[in-house]
This record gives structure tokens, C-alpha cells and sequence, in this order.
């Protein structure tokens, strides 16, 4: 999807509401995103630093400053990523499966790409700290 599709699905999904069914909480925690390795390399998986827009139980949201690591494609059909998240609380690890992306304008206050993302797997004790966090983000 070009970049234009991109933005103006954005936009539209602003006027006409959000689809999403898990309640989002805007929170600003830096991540490290890496691509999963793929069975067929073997060279180590590559990371890129960032920090989340909003979390879900369901999806994440990060800001990135570039698109590609070492000319692989963040956001690639059938991709997987990494997310280790840095919680108040400790490192969790989620593995995530990027739904949507978007590069960021100069008039936003970040630049960069957002990458939105559905979480795909994690451990039950990261699982058992994320939904423990989120609770903490209600009663705000």
C-alpha cells in the first residue's frame, strides 16, 4: 500500500471512528523491536529502538525512527516481531505480527513510523506482568 492509501485510511479511520475492540491506553514505554529469525538465516536477528504509542491487550503501537533494519522491512507481509517492552516493573517479551504502518509527518511531534501491531504470543509469566500493568493503566 502506497504511502498516500496509507494516510488517508488513517485519517478515515479518525473521522469515522475505531474498529478496535480492546480499550487502548496512550503510554509512552521505550521498546526494542527485532525481527524474528527466520529459519533460512544465519545471520543474528537485527534491533531497532523505539517507544510505544498506546497498548492493548490485544495490540501494541510503536514508533520507530526508520521502516527497515539492515534492508529488511519491519512491517513485510507475514512478518513477525519482538517486542521486548520495558515495563515499571521489569522486561517483558512479546511476540507480535505487524497489522499496519504509517510514516509519521513533520508536523507530527515525533518523527519516524508508527507500526501497529496485534500481539501474536508471549510467556504466561510475561502475559501474567502485561495484563497486571494494564490493570494498573484503568485505574488511572
Amino acid at each position: 500500500m502506497s504511502d498516500l492509501a496509507r494516510n488517508l485510511a488513517s485519517r478515515l479511520r479518525h473521522f469515522f471512528g475505531d474498529r478496535r475492540r480492546a480499550e487502548r491506553f496512550k503510554v509512552s514505554l521505550p521498546v526494542r523491536v527485532t525481527l524474528v529469525a527466520e529459519p533460512h538465516r544465519s545471520a543474528p536477528p537485527q534491533s531497532i529502538q523505539g517507544h510505544t504509542l498506546d497498548v492493548s491487550s490485544s495490540g501494541i503501537a510503536v514508533i520507530v525512527p526508520a521502516i527497515r533494519i539492515a534492508g529488511d522491512y519491519l512491517a513485510g507481509e507475514d512478518r513477525k516481531l519482538e517486542i521486548r517492552l520495558q515495563l515499571p516493573s521489569g522486561d517483558i517479551a512479546i511476540e507480535t505480527k505487524p497489522v499496519r504502518y504509517e510514516r509519521l509527518e513533520e508536523e507530527e511531534t515525533t518523527l519516524g513510523y508508527l507500526i501497529g501491531m496485534t500481539i501474536a504470543s508471549m510467556t504466561e509469566a510475561d502475559r501474567e506482568v502485561y495484563k497486571s500493568y494494564l490493570a494498573t493503566l484503568v485505574h488511572r
